[in-house]
């Protein structure tokens, strides 16, 4: 206690016993400072019942409940007046600042004022005072002296029996389901331990026990004093600091008093013990709390989170505990826990346990080789997937070309299955590629946010387990990896434990779908912040049998690999990777700048391949090193087409691949990391017009290996000049789909010509009979257009099932020499005469270049397409089509909007502007998003186009009519048009 003047001391009151006694402790800085209990001198407050049970005299709760606001937690100045040693206590007065509290509590009519020790000196010396301030609150009828009818009755409580004493008499379970999860209001009448209250339940006064979810803090010791024998059990004493013993079977004599001479035995309190309960009494003690229910334990002691207020804001008191040493996690209770409480809890517990914090004093943790790195955090993009718990991320924050720049980061507290090594005659575990597919879709160009939590040395031979000494062995960095943006596909669904900020996390989505386990830590070994929702994860996919857990066998893809393979083998495969054209693969791994490992779904292959006519430097050479960096964030693991030319004598395949929809060796040259092999001739090599110009603007911005560039230096020859000038042809417009997409046929093509007259003299029989003639889809016939009954070439593009049975079946048919398609019926239709060409159709493709016109089911679909109608079809005339790119990612021509697409911009002769330039500018069309890496020639255009959007955007015309529209995704292809006249 603080000294003062003339014998006052000075404290802080920790509890408030009844309505005329307090508890006193010393405000010093000792762990445990001093306490005294002080009742108000000449003061008699009604008398509580006893917590067992029972009945209060009149206003004894609101009596006690007035000081117990007025004074708890406060700083109090004290002084004894007088000690009772009959009784073992001391009386006193009490000041809260410069009031008496006495005579605050008399005044509001809480306590009588007892007169008759005056002659043993047993009198405050404010006596007088408090007298006369009694018979006031007397006259006003205050507090217990209220005059109201009923007061006194309706102030006395009738305690139910003590849920600590007699379990029997309380349904803990029916309170636990109808409040769980919900706030109930309590008043902590004891504290038993760091981390076991005692409380009323409020409003019904209902005495139970509470552990603290989630923690266990030091017992505080029992004193030796006997128990009490209640019927035929042993009832502990109320302030021994223990919980109850479980219910028993009656005791026979000896076992009576054999019991009664244990409880004389003083129990120590563990290290912190006493400490820890008098953390907790400074906080909760005779204080309003909240506590959420979670869990009941078999004596009917609930288990429950504490809250209690501190200022403004609500404390956590296990978090409290443990942050502060006075406890330590345990999992029997904190199963009951939400996982991010259990996560803050663990956490706390793992700084308290490094700062060696009270409990902790002496804690030494057993060797490990693990070592936390959990300020290591950073955020990048996802470049290869290395297997189903390992990824290879470009950190964001380190300059391109950097070699620290690429980060290995490991799954924290999960294993994939292994992907074995073909050099050492391992297979794949089962799921290992599909858990390395489900991360690469998901991720490979994605960005992420890293949280790095721990490194680990690892053997080779060994796998994780491995001894830290092992000499063939190496260092892993472990970290959580969090989806920043994630797709629609369902996965953003998946529960994660953490914040929408943070992102969802990606081992959690591993371990739910089966594709992972959760790795089982030794106490001592760091481990995810997310462990536990990674376990509940995995509960899941165990439940749910995915993946791994499954009872279904593994799905089996066999692929030849043609890169161990001899060269005769990669030849053989050669037609068929030819004939197919374009096809969908994958890059497994990036060999050089222009050389990569390709998976190529459809035919069951892997092969090397190499891009024609570019060649990046060499191993030794500089710009090596940073051509493959490029290449990685470019193309590495991403969805591409390729297109195979040809095979060298070593097996690789030579060939063009396209990455979106662009080719990657555009990419190489702009960028300076590599040149163009002109010596065989580039003319067959698509978009090579393209690449040239590439070539030029790294060669003129003296880019990487161009640095020494003096211009005039090298040539051209001339069939590259010439391939640099874009392809045109004057065209005439046949049919006009939608989407901006219409057929054209070249004007120049004396096929058109040849083919009309092949028509026109051919001499029409009646139908073929029934049965003689069963055309099937993909045929080419002849077929009776129905706008103006002439006879067309056409392609079946549906056709009824079996042999046909009437003359009235229908077949759809596209023709091929104008771009129609409609629905005939068989006596429409005859077979193509010999004489008449069966070659190719005529009829070409467009679309305009630059635009996104909006389809027919789109908004202002109709009307671009009536527009564009109006535009090419109102009048004969021809067109000037320029051609900006080809895209045949569609394949073959199979009907109607289908096939190679020519992007164009298409130019009247008798306008000004281009018909591209029109739909700008009447607001009908908009300009696609422009690329990374847009070519000099292209960006020109662009910036002409945009004047026209910008024209149309300012007049509110068309589709700006409510102003700006929101970008969307890349347009798919327009809906076919049915039965279109002929033109």
């Amino acid at each position: 206690m603080a000294s003062t003047a003339a014998g006052w001391l000075r404290g802080v009151v920790k509890g408030v016993p009844s309505g005329d006694s307090l508890v006193i402790m010393g405000n010093s800085k000792a762990e445990i400072p001093p306490e005294k209990t002080i009742t108000l001198s000449s003061l008699m407050a009604p008398k509580l019942a006893p917590n067992r049970g029972g009945v209060d005299e009149p206003f004894a709760w609101d009596s006690r409940d007035y000081l117990r606001k007025l004074c708890i937690g406060k700083e109090v100045i004290f002084r004894v007046d007088y000690t009772v040693p009959s009784i073992n206590r001391e009386f006193g007065s009490v000041f809260l600042g410069d009031k008496n509290v006495a005579l605050l509590v008399v005044a509001a009519g809480w306590a009588k004022v007892r007169d008759q020790g005056q002659q043993k000196g047993e009198a405050s010396p404010f006596l007088a005072e408090l007298l006369r301030l009694e018979e006031q609150a007397k006259q006003q009828g205050l507090g217990r002296w209220s005059r109201v009818p009923g007061a006194s009755e309706a102030a006395i409580r009738n305690l139910p029996p003590s849920a600590i004493r007699d379990p029997g008499s309380f349904d803990a379970m029916a309170l636990l389901a109808k409040n769980k999860g919900s706030p109930l209001e309590a008043m902590v009448d004891s504290v038993a331990g760091g981390s076991i209250l005692r409380v009323y339940l409020l409003p019904e006064f209902q005495y139970v026990q509470v552990f603290v979810a989630g923690v266990q803090a030091p017992a505080s010791g029992r004193r030796a004093a006997p128990e009490t024998v209640i019927g035929n059990d042993i009832a502990s004493n109320e302030q021994n600091g223990d919980s109850v013993p479980e219910a028993r079977a009656p005791l026979t004599s000896a076992q009576r008093v054999a019991a009664a001479s244990a409880a004389m035995v003083d129990v120590p309190a563990d290290p912190f013990g006493k400490e820890a309960k008098h953390f907790t009494e400074i906080r909760v003690l005779h204080r309003d709390v909240r506590i959420v229910l979670e869990g009941v334990d078999k004596n009917s002691s609930l288990i429950g989170s504490v809250y209690y207020q501190d200022g403004e804001s609500a404390k956590d008191l296990a978090l409290e505990l443990i942050e502060n040493g006075l406890a330590k996690y345990v999992e029997w209770s904190a199963s009951l826990l939400e996982d991010d409480v259990k996560r803050k809890l663990k956490t706390a517990e793992l700084q308290a346990k490094k700062a060696r914090l009270r409990m902790w004093t002496n804690y030494i943790p057993p060797e490990t080789n693990s070592k936390a790195i959990h300020d290591q955090n950073f955020t990048g993009k996802v470049i290869e997937v290395v297997s189903g718990d390992c990824i290879i991320i470009a950190d964001d924050s380190v300059p391109f070309g950097d070699p620290s720049a690429e980060r290995r980061v490991n799954l924290s507290s999960i294993r994939g299955p292994k992907m074995g090594n073909p050099r050492r005659d391992q297979k794949p575990d089962p799921y290992a590629r599909d858990a390395k597919e489900f991360l690469r879709t998901r991720l490979i160009g994605r960005q992420v946010n890293v949280s790095m939590e721990y490194s680990r040395k690892v053997s080779f031979a060994d796998g994780p387990s491995a001894a830290p000494g092992a000499a063939d062995s190496k260092v892993m960095d472990f970290g959580s990896v969090f989806l920043v943006n994630p797709s629609k596909d369902g996965d953003a669904a998946a529960p994660a434990a953490v914040s929408q900020q943070a992102g969802t996390n990606i081992a959690e989505l591993l371990v739910a779908r089966g594709y992972a386990t959760v790795v089982r830590h030794r106490d001592f070994e760091e481990r995810s912040n997310y462990y536990d929702a990674l376990l509940s994860a995995e509960s899941r996919a165990i439940s749910g049998r995915k993946g791994i857990h499954s009872a279904k066998d593994p799905p089996v893809r066999h692929v030849t690999d043609l890169l161990a393979a001899n060269a005769k083998k990669a030849k053989d495969f050669l037609p068929f990777l030819q004939r197919n054209r374009r096809m969908p693969a994958v890059v497994e791994y990036v060999l050089s700048g222009h050389r990569y490992k390709i998976d190529i779904p459809k035919a069951t292959c892997s092969v090397a391949f190499s891009l024609s006519g570019v060649r990046c430097p060499g191993r030794e050479e500089p710009y090596s090193e940073e051509a493959i960096a490029f290449m990685r964030r470019k193309i590495m693991q991403r969805d591409v087409e390729i297109e195979v030319e040809t095979v060298d004598r070593t097996g690789t395949f030579l060939g063009t691949l396209w990455e979106s929809k662009t080719n990657v060796a555009i990419h190489l040259l702009e960028a300076g990391l590599a040149k163009l092999q002109t010596s065989f001739g580039i003319d067959r090599i698509p978009d090579a017009h393209l690449l040239v110009q590439a070539e030029q603007s790294a060669k003129h911005k003296k880019l990487k290996i161009w640095a020494n560039y003096v211009e005039g230096e090298e040539v051209s020859n001339g069939s590259v000049v010439e391939r640099r000038q874009k392809e045109e042809f004057k065209v005439v417009v046949t049919e006009v789909l939608g989407g901006g997409k219409f057929y054209v046929q070249p004007v120049a093509d004396q096929k058109v010509a040849s083919i009309q007259k092949q028509l026109a003299s051919l001499n029409i029989q009646e139908a073929p009979l029934i049965g003689s003639f069963n055309p099937k889809k993909g045929d080419i016939v002849l077929a009776q257009f129905s706008a103006d009954n002439s006879w067309n070439r056409a392609m079946i593009v549906n056709a009824p099932r079996g042999v046909v049975e009437s003359a009235n079946d229908k077949f759809e048919v596209f023709y091929i020499d104008y771009g129609n398609q409609e629905t005939v019926t068989y006596s429409q239709l005859r077979p193509l005469d010999p004489s008449v060409n069966s070659g190719t159709g005529l009829a070409q493709l467009c679309s305009l270049a630059y635009l996104k016109v909006p389809g027919l089911e789109d908004d202002y679909g109709q009307e671009a397409a009536v527009r564009l109608s109006e535009h090419l079809l109102s009048s004969p005339k021809e067109f000037r089509a320029v051609i900006e790119e080809k895209d045949s990612s569609a394949g073959k021509v199979k009907g109607q909007g289908t096939g190679t697409v020519f992007m164009v911009t298409l130019i009247d002769t008798e306008a000004e502007i281009s018909v591209n330039a029109i739909m700008l500018q009447e607001g009908l069309a908009r300009l696609e998003k422009r690329r990374r890496f847009e070519p000099k020639d292209r960006q020109l255009v662009l910036d002409e186009l945009e004047k026209y959007q910008t024209e149309a955007r300012e007049k509110r015309l068309g589709m700006w009519e409510y102003g700006d529209i929101a970008s969307d995704d890349e347009d798919s292809g327009p809906p076919a048009r049915k039965a279109a006249g002929k033109r």
